[in-house]
């Protein structure tokens, strides 16, 4: 009987741990049905980026149940900002996905009335860069060659892109264009539905030089089919990338990192946004998720909490005042 009031009193004292034969309660925050929304159709960058997640927390053990990807098409992001904004704000179990593309659309007003500060910015977890590419008989070799191309008749070269005027693709190309001493407008730009239709479309020699990331070349450098004239990043990049030579090395100051990560509703709780921040954190510290990510062509980038927000609202402002240089903000 005394050992029997000694355990109740420990169970009332004590209500965290749980008293319960084989249940132990979870930690402060911890998400009780884990989901990752990815605001595009399966397949394309938004869903790859919830399947990294996926398979890093399941691989790292920094969640027992499995995180379910589900689907919210929509203005590249925006249906899915505003309804975290307007309708569940409180989500504690939602992580929504988000790419560049994604604060160039923020910056350009496309998300209606929202800004970049009407979120809570997570994490990010891994970075792509752009590029130009041609096709193997192209004669351009360089992007020397293209920029003295482009000033000599800039109608006479095509370039394809994922997306319409305005977005990530078309403003890689402007910057180019920038470079040239060209008004972007007199440029020819074919706008594709994604990264695989550019490829498509570049092999078949149907555009001139395609506008991409170097997350959607590999297999196609392997092959030998395409030639990389320039990777917008800031320096050389590591492994099999390692021999693509960047705009700068070539004289042409131009960089365009393609950030991948998460955002959480504006109302979550101190809680719950600890926890999943110190669960990023984990999973990003371990060799599993390195190989995980290397193995999407993916490249390291670790910004969490604070230091991300910083980077997305300092990313954004950039991308506002280039936006409205090229008359692209509403």
């Amino acid at each position: 009987m005394k050992n029997f009031k000694l355990l109740a009193l420990a169970c009332i004292s004590v209500t965290m741990v749980g008293c319960n034969s084989g249940n132990t309660s979870k930690a402060a925050g911890q998400p009780k049905r884990p989901e990752c929304i990815a605001p595009a159709k399966p397949g394309g960058g938004f869903d790859m980026t919830c399947k990294l997640i996926q398979s890093g927390f399941k691989q790292t053990e920094q969640l027992k149940e499995p995180i379910r990807v589900t689907y919210m098409p929509g203005g590249v992001g925006a249906v899915a900002y505003n309804k975290i904004v307007n309708n569940d704000p409180a989500n504690n179990d939602a992580v929504i996905a988000f790419s560049t593309g994604s604060l160039l659309n923020l910056a350009q007003g496309k998300f209606g009335h929202f800004t970049e500060k009407d979120v809570k910015w997570l994490s990010g977890v891994a970075v792509d860069y752009g590029l130009v590419s041609v096709h193997k008989d192209s004669p351009l070799k360089n992007l020397d060659d293209l920029m003295k191309a482009l000033r000599e008749n800039p109608k006479a070269i095509s370039f394809g892109g994922a997306g319409s005027v305005g977005g990530q693709d078309w403003m890689q190309t402007a910057m180019l264009a920038k470079k040239a001493g060209i008004n972007p407008s007199d440029l020819r730009f074919v706008a594709l539905e994604g990264g695989g239709e550019v490829l498509t479309s570049l092999l078949g020699q149907h555009i001139q030089v395609g506008v991409g990331n170097v997350s959607e070349v590999g297999s196609h450098l392997e092959s030998g089919n395409i030639r990389i004239l320039a990777v917008f990043a800031d320096k050389r990049l590591e492994g099999k990338f390692a021999q693509l030579r960047t705009a700068k090395e070539q004289g042409y100051d131009i960089e365009w990192p393609v950030i991948r990560g998460f955002y959480m509703g504006p109302k979550v709780s101190d809680e719950a946004y600890g926890w999943w921040k110190n669960a990023f954190d984990k999973m990003m510290a371990d060799k599993k998720y390195d190989a995980i990510r290397n193995n999407q062509d993916l490249l390291p980038f670790q910004m969490t909490g604070e230091e991300l927000t910083a980077y997305v609202y300092k990313q954004t402002e950039e991308m506002r005042q280039l936006s409205q240089e090229y008359k692209l903000s509403k």
